[in-house]
């Protein structure tokens, strides 16, 4: 019966019906640093059996990697369109390396879910607002052609997962609550998934909770403010602070420390989301200068900004989190950050006695966790099946996510 139907169709029906169904997550975050690829065996319709087969990072060139942080600051349209053609080819790279070190054929691939690369994130105010007009200031950009990742991969590809989601009055981030919900849900302990990329943000998980009784947002810088200031202290011969050496040997100066937590951003009530457009270059070129006029140095200054991804976090359990749930049993790490010893430590002294886990711990691979997530999100929009959780994102409804780009 399904040889009867159109191409498009006959692929939806097999897909549908198929009992696992091999799925690519391709996933670069605001640290802009390169491609995370996932490759997971998926299992049921929700899906109710997810197995992380590959995982691998394509390192973006350091021409693509300048060039995607001077677009998120100032960069013109045809830096913008070169961009989206060349991440498209890295991206579609990055999911053949994950197929073949998974010893799997990119023919046995039905499905690949990219969330490609944020260039500009602008989410409505923290109010309620569903109200439909061009002139609210709002939208969100993420490049990466899916017509390229899907020609030279040969997979259908979903793509542009966060618009559907704003368009519903949502923030459009953060997606992964629902992932964090179907994967690290306890029936007897709170948890909270910190996952700690260029941006830091919590998913709220309580004890045998429903889906409608999760909740998340940004807590603020993750990883961004620290790489920008190792790129500038180094001239761009290091991107990140290396199992936070410098950080380490600096030391944690409270005057900067205290003028960072008075950012507003901090006491925005969820729902609520950030980016580069808040802390990246010109946010960073701020603290500089305060730390200039205070004499800091770079190691000080990067052991603060360590400390102010930590302490930013603690402050986001103690005024949106505990009042609301009374008791958290553990915070369950992922993502750059948790690769940190430094600020791992200041996690913990910030956050005692709640326990501190990887999600390796957990059978699921602390770096690779977004990147399986866009894979689950992928299938679920196949599947007919919402993506978003409004009470993570505060959008108006449930929505199905993404676009799709046939090979």
């Amino acid at each position: 019966m399904t040889k009867m139907l159109p191409k498009v169709w006959r692929w939806l029906a097999d897909y549908v019906a198929a009992k696992e169904r091999w799925v690519i997550g391709l996933m670069s975050g605001t640290s802009a640093d390169g491609v995370d690829a996932a490759l997971v065996r998926l299992v049921g319709q929700r899906p109710d059996h997810i197995e992380t087969v590959a995982f691998i990072t394509l390192p973006y060139p350091a021409v693509v990697r300048d060039a995607v942080l001077q677009v998120c600051h100032d960069g013109d349209v045809a830096t913008l369109c070169w961009l989206h053609f060349a991440l498209g080819e890295l991206f579609a790279e990055a999911a053949q390396k994950v197929a073949q070190q998974g010893g799997v054929s990119l023919k046995r691939v039905a499905l690949i879910g990219s969330h490609g690369q944020t260039v500009r994130h602008l989410p409505p105010s923290g109010r309620k607002n569903h109200k439909a007009s061009w002139r609210r200031k709002v939208g969100t950009l993420q490049i990466a052609s899916p017509a390229v990742i899907a020609f030279r991969t040969g997979a259908a590809v979903i793509s542009d997962f966060r618009a559907k989601d704003m368009a519903a009055g949502g923030q459009g981030a953060p997606l992964v609550p629902l992932v964090d919900w179907l994967l690290l849900r306890h029936r007897h302990k709170t948890r909270l998934a910190l996952n700690i990329g260029g941006i830091a943000n919590l998913t709220v998980l309580p004890a045998s909770a429903t889906a409608q009784e999760v909740f998340a947002f940004d807590t603020g810088p993750g990883n961004m403010l620290i790489d920008g200031a190792m790129r500038h202290f180094t001239n761009g011969a290091q991107t990140h602070d290396h199992e936070g050496a410098w950080a380490r040997e600096g030391k944690v100066r409270q005057e900067l420390l205290s003028w960072l937590m008075r950012h507003p951003y901090l006491r925005q009530r969820p729902p609520k989301s950030t980016g580069r457009e808040m802390f990246g270059e010109g946010f960073l070129r701020k603290v500089l200068a305060q730390a200039e006029a205070w004499r800091l140095t770079p190691c000080d200054v990067v052991a603060t900004l360590t400390a102010f991804t930590a302490e930013s976090i603690a402050d986001a359990l103690r005024r949106f989190i505990l009042p609301k749930v009374g008791k958290v049993d553990e915070v369950i790490v992922s993502g750059g950050g948790a690769n940190n010893p430094t600020l791992m430590a200041m996690l913990r002294e910030r956050l005692a006695p709640i326990e501190i886990r990887r999600s390796d711990e957990l059978g699921i691979n602390a770096d690779a966790k977004e990147a399986i997530a866009f894979a689950i999100l992928a299938h679920r929009t196949v599947m007919g099946l919402a993506g978003n959780l409004p009470s993570a994102t505060g959008a108006s409804v449930p929505v199905i996510l993404g676009s799709l780009t046939l090979p």
